[in-house]
């Protein structure tokens, strides 16, 4: 059985790209393998270190994982800054990563570009806090995307020092978790990329929004002016139309305005009240277990309670053999 570690950054809601990306792929692994997923609170302080509710945002993202279907029987949930032990290992990987390979980091160099008034260190050393966060766990396998695989690479490379510089294979080399086919890409309502907060509000749909707000999002979703020929190849932004009812409506559905638009009948009105229809009916389950499990406060904590226990069982042991390891001693 493989150890797999994942981050989730508290800096907002859970939309249908977040569902259809990796969290459907970690519902599936917590049945198969030991899983610790992390709510990334420090990690989120390197671009936003004055955040408003930064209790309310970790509290918000663990109520829509649960309702999404992480299972704290299954796996370890918790939240990163209840573990004290991923800040000492953080020390320790910082004290032996070098000032010229953090720097040439690719996601320093973008995010010094996107933020200059908040050049910080915590940005600078972001690959040997994700480093502690992995190999707290000692974690084989880490399911990473194109921008995370550098970080992949530096933590293995931080591993591998730890080991050669004190003599021992203590810890293993983390892989990337390669989900294959599985994962599915799903656009914006803006036309063009993927969905996601970044890109606007009325970009993505939220598993936690309410009927109306999908409707308005759906109903304002670019298209154009329709096929002038039969069986036309669609424009990306009708192509994320189709995409999107691709994931979310019944296959009859979705052959009908296949039909309608590669025999140029096609009247997008109809189609988005339809995809609206399906969105709404789609998310409302999980809208309702949000509810549900954001109201009961008792149960919210005790799974805060228990994964801070589960993982501070793991990283604890680390802990203490990487300082027996290194040479610290009580006197």
């Amino acid at each position: 059985m493989e150890t797999v570690v994942s981050g989730i950054r508290p800096t907002g809601n859970l939309h249908l790209g977040n569902y259809f990306g990796a969290l459907r792929n970690f519902i599936s692994m917590q049945n198969e393998h030991n899983c610790y997923f992390f709510i990334a609170d420090y990690h989120s302080l390197t671009t936003h270190p004055t955040p408003g509710d930064l209790h309310g945002n970790v509290r918000q993202v663990m109520v829509e994982y649960l309702a999404a279907g992480l299972d704290p029987e299954k796996c370890t949930l918790y939240v990163q800054s209840d573990v004290p032990e991923t800040a000492e290992m953080y020390l320790f990987l910082n004290m032996n990563a070098y000032i010229g390979e953090l720097e040439r980091c690719t996601s320093f160099k973008d995010k010094i570009r996107q933020q200059p008034q908040n050049v910080n260190a915590g940005l600078l050393t972001y690959p040997t806090l994700m480093a502690a966060d992995i190999i707290l766990h000692k974690a084989t396998k880490v399911p990473v995307g194109k921008d995370q695989e550098q970080h992949l690479e530096m933590t293995r490379q931080f591993s591998n020092r730890f080991n050669r510089m004190y003599n021992v294979e203590y810890f293993p080399e983390p892989q990337a978790f390669n989900f294959g086919n599985e994962l599915v890409k799903i656009p914006g309502l803006n036309g063009s990329g993927k969905m996601g907060k970044s890109e606007g509000e009325g970009n993505a749909i939220f598993l936690a929004d309410e009927p109306e707000a999908i409707r308005k999002k759906v109903m304002k979703a670019v298209t154009d002016s329709g096929p002038t020929e039969p069986n036309q190849a669609k424009p990306e932004a009708i192509q994320n139309i189709f995409q999107l009812m691709k994931v979310v409506s019944a296959p009859d559905t979705l052959s009908f305005f296949e039909e309608q638009y590669n025999t140029c009948k096609i009247r997008y009105g109809d189609m988005k009240k339809q995809l609206a229809v399906d969105m709404i009916s789609f998310t409302e389950p999980f809208r309702d277990k949000i509810k549900a499990i954001s109201a009961d406060e008792a149960y919210v904590s005790r799974v805060a309670r228990i994964g801070k226990e589960k993982a501070q069982e793991s990283a604890s042991k680390t802990i203490r053999e990487v300082r027996e390891i290194i040479g610290f001693k009580r006197f």
